[in-house]
């Protein structure tokens, strides 16, 4: 079985960079399937593949993530793999790892749970800082593993993610990525005007995650209307249940066949009111305050609400970011990182407000 049902006119696909990949342009990302029943995370994955959804990203970092989605194609008797047939499903996961030896580690797992033996894209993810990325790239490092694997024919091209638009600047100079994965919305629109424009340049294949602002913007058609609005990348809506795969195709139809492709000034009205709210809360994860006194990783505290809503507390606890809020309780208010925030955030307000708003959770 390859996937969808639907009919893909042309103008919903795009060729993905230099991979050559033929692909739908909404994408359906990993994340949220982890905080459902594994029955309604399966069913959500059908939905959007029945839907014509062909792009599914996961990762390693999303607990059950890769496993569910496994078993979802092999319930769906979907194609994937090699070769690049016209009807498959494409598969993307990532990993944390910075060496060769974790890298390839967690390759292999990411293999084992989603039940097959190549992997169209496998990505460097969460490469935060300029010293990551130099861990990633040089000898013994997340970048020769992949190659390896590549070579081996495990994967079919190597990407890289990160919510640092300068570590990824430097991605797209260095050229050793096919495909890069950066946050996009008219929340964090800044990508617009430099990685995706140098992007399109190189032919290097862009992702758009967290068109929600991961879970921030409550309007999704106004979020995904906004980010389909911009040619040549594939946007990647995670999302739940099966009913909310249909309202986000639903966004995409219409912006597939034109329909009020243009914003209405209502529109433009609410997403610039949206912004003025957010404007002093909202981390855009630049990381200009970094490093902190107390080595605390800020942007992933000051996106716990977000990171709740799309894991759960459960999960969030039993992941690696969790730490990030044990660190956050030694926060000493030296006033470091307020001097680096371009956006003047208050940021050890935002902090103790976030503690405490977890702290306050069942």
């Amino acid at each position: 079985m390859t996937a969808g049902t639907a009919t893909i006119s042309p103008m919903q696909r795009i060729i993905l960079g230099r991979t050559g990949l033929d692909v739908c342009r909404l994408g359906l990302g990993g994340i949220p399937i982890q905080r459902v029943s594994e029955a309604d995370a399966v069913a959500t994955v059908r939905r959007a593949l029945e839907r014509g959804i062909d792009f599914i990203d996961t990762s390693r970092a999303y607990t059950t993530s890769e496993r569910r989605i496994g078993l979802a194609l092999k319930e769906a008797g979907v194609v994937t793999g090699r070769p690049a047939a016209a009807g498959r499903v494409v598969l993307a996961s990532k990993s944390h790892a910075k060496k060769a030896d974790a890298m390839r580690t967690h390759l292999e797992t990411s293999l084992t749970e989603l039940q097959v033996d190549f992997i169209d894209i496998y990505k460097a993810h969460f490469v935060a800082t300029q010293d990551d990325y130099q861990t990633v790239v040089s000898p013994g490092g997340a970048l020769e593993a992949l190659r390896k694997a590549r070579d081996e024919g495990l994967i079919g091209h190597i990407g890289i993610t990160s919510h640092s638009l300068d570590v990824l600047y430097r991605a797209l100079d260095d050229g050793f990525f096919d495909v890069i994965m950066v946050c996009f919305s008219f929340l964090e629109p800044q990508a617009q005007q430099t990685i995706i424009p140098k992007a399109r340049e190189r032919n290097i294949g862009v992702l758009a995650m967290k068109p929600f602002s991961g879970g921030a913007i409550e309007d999704g058609r106004l979020a995904l209307r906004y980010v389909l609005a911009e040619p040549g990348v594939v946007v990647l809506a995670g999302v739940e249940h099966p009913e909310l795969v249909d309202q986000n195709w639903g966004v995409f139809e219409e912006a597939a066949r034109g329909e009020s492709a243009a914003l209405a000034e209502e529109e433009i009205r609410q997403i610039a009111d949206l912004r003025q709210t957010f404007d002093k809360v909202f981390c855009r994860r630049c990381d200009y305050c970094q490093p902190c006194t107390e080595g605390i990783p800020i942007q992933t505290v000051l996106g716990a609400r977000y990171l709740v809503k799309r894991m759960g507390k459960d999960l969030l606890q039993k992941g690696p970011m969790w730490s990030a809020f044990e660190k956050a309780r030694n926060c000493s208010d030296c006033g470091v990182c307020l001097s680096r925030c371009p956006y003047e955030l208050p940021i050890p307000d935002l902090i103790r407000g976030n503690l405490a708003w977890l702290d306050g959770l069942d």
